[in-house]
């Protein structure tokens, strides 16, 4: 029992970095109805970019560094790879350039950073705590607890700030939104830069309990947009329990059965959900009205 409830624990931790990316999965898909597949990749830099100003500085003067970069890079792949695309009405344009600015993102770490994995310093301690019988390392508990904390403050920011009511009113309706006199383009823009920012901050949050390097961004990518799927693209709490439901899948498949099988009960879940309810498990099917 007491290896089963370690495993939930480093599960749970590692479900909240897919959730936090899903998160920005998320609001891309609200504003815009379109997806950054190169989110993965915003982590990988936004990892990158951390490692190396920690070396010159503390881990938590770091963060709002990277916070802004990941904020420009968002910005920078809307602008570049979805804007064109949704000017010309192009239904898969969109798909296609933020794979390929994807690519070329990985290759451009891959001849700055080398393509060998990097060990992050870890800013707490490496001593387990005991909670409930369970050892957690603290930087699992910072995962969990930063990842809800930035989901929470962009829900909070939506619902309180005239921008983020502003974010609201184009992911109900963006014609209608535009007829009241808000710049839906800005708020697309926004949106990613919002979106490829929690990425980012996924990436500093991951490092320290995993290797960093060009490569770690595509596999967390990937399967945060499979927990985006599993949970609704239009839910929050849907990508919290899908996240979880994956990352706690993981580490016991890994640990039980073989960690070769540890990516089956995701993708299979996944299969399930796409074929019963395709909204999600907390989603809701859009109707076009025509």
């Amino acid at each position: 029992m007491e290896i089963f409830s370690q495993l939930v624990v480093s599960g749970i931790s590692l479900g909240m970095i897919y959730a936090v990316i899903a998160f920005g999965y998320q609001l891309t898909f609200a504003t815009s109805r379109t997806l950054n597949f190169g989110q993965g990749e915003a982590l990988m830099l936004g990892a990158l970019v951390g490692l190396t100003l920690v070396d010159h500085m503390s881990y938590w003067m770091m963060i709002p560094i990277v916070l802004v970069f990941g904020a420009l890079q968002g910005v920078f792949v809307e602008r570049v790879a979805v804007l064109p695309a949704l000017k010309i009405k192009s239904e898969f344009g969109w798909i296609m350039t933020t794979i390929s600015l994807a690519i070329i993102f990985k290759n451009v770490a891959e001849n700055i950073w080398g393509r060998d994995d990097l060990r992050f310093p870890s800013p707490l301690s490496s001593a387990p705590l005991k909670l409930f019988g369970v050892n957690v390392l603290p930087m699992e508990l910072m995962v969990v607890g930063g990842a809800l904390a930035m989901m929470i403050a962009v829900e909070i920011f939506n619902r309180k700030s005239i921008y983020g009511k502003a974010v609201v009113a184009t992911s109900n309706d963006r014609d209608a939104a535009g007829l009241m006199g808000i710049n839906t383009s800005l708020v697309i823009t926004f949106s990613y830069a919002l979106s490829s920012m929690t990425a980012a901050f996924a990436g500093v949050l991951v490092a320290p309990v995993t290797l960093t390097g060009a490569t770690m961004g595509a596999v967390l990518g990937l399967k945060a947009f499979a927990v985006a799927i599993i949970g609704g693209l239009n839910s929050g709490m849907g990508v919290v329990v899908g996240g979880l439901i994956l990352g706690i899948a993981e580490t016991t498949t890994g640990y039980y059965i073989s960690t070769g099988y540890k990516d089956v009960p995701g993708l299979v879940l996944l299969l399930l959900v796409l074929a019963i309810k395709p909204a999600g498990l907390f989603g809701k099917t859009v109707i076009k009205k025509v």
